[in-house]
């Protein structure tokens, strides 16, 4: 057990959990969309639906949306914070099948009309996992440089993303292959040893049958 694993996050809000996760879970989906936000739609499942307000899971998320981390002292207002960049927000309550009780449902949406759908969950301690991302089942916790490619399910799509990787100098930690179905919509999700650079992921953004890229950094 590591000492992080007891104490917790460094932290604004009561609650690592609905608070620093929140943030986190935020964060991610701001780093996944690729940038700012414009419009966010939320949904609160369990006990981030019963107790979350008390602990400020809303304004967690959001904040997280606006590019905070966990110990930002700007927390508190994020409301006030995204009415002033612009940023359209809602709330609802409701019941995710097979997932954490502390979980969330973001649909968000950047000016020029890209869509990210994320379901995630926040395990206590500020660990979080990405459950679902637009629709399809992932796993991931985003504390590792992870490399995200949405592409078309076909043969070669997946040798293509390593060699690349491999040129670059980038040892794979883990790697997911998630699908909608057979020749269907797939996700890509690799956990590298190394940070992932912009001009790897531009690259892959050129291959054949890749739709979107996306890169987490530790820095993010």
């Amino acid at each position: 057990m590591r000492l992080f694993d007891v104490i917790g996050p460094i932290m604004t809000g009561p609650s690592s959990s609905h608070t620093a996760g929140a943030v986190k879970i935020g964060l991610v989906t701001r780093a996944m969309l690729g940038g700012e936000p414009a419009r966010a739609s939320i949904l609160l499942h369990g006990s981030f639906a019963q107790t979350g307000r008390g602990h400020g899971t809303d304004r967690a998320i959001v904040a997280g949306l606006l590019g905070m981390h966990p110990d930002d002292p700007r927390i508190p207002d994020s409301f006030t914070l995204a009415e002033q960049a612009g940023l359209s927000f809602s709330f609802t309550t409701g019941t995710l099948k097979n997932v954490h009780p502390n979980t969330a449902a973001l649909s968000v949406e950047n000016a020029k009309g890209e869509r990210l759908d994320v379901v995630a969950s926040s395990l206590g301690g500020g660990r979080i996992q990405i459950c679902r991302v637009d629709g399809i089942e992932t796993g991931f916790s985003g504390g590792s440089n992870t490399l995200i490619v949405h592409n078309e399910d076909k043969p070669g799509c997946a040798a293509v993303v390593t060699a690349l990787l491999a040129r670059f100098g980038l040892n794979i930690a883990t790697m997911q292959l998630c699908r909608n179905f057979p020749g269907g919509y797939a996700v890509m999700v690799i956990e590298c040893d190394q940070y992932i650079p912009e001009e790897l992921a531009h690259e892959l953004e050129q291959a054949d049958g890749v739709a979107r890229v996306t890169r987490l950094n530790l820095d993010v």
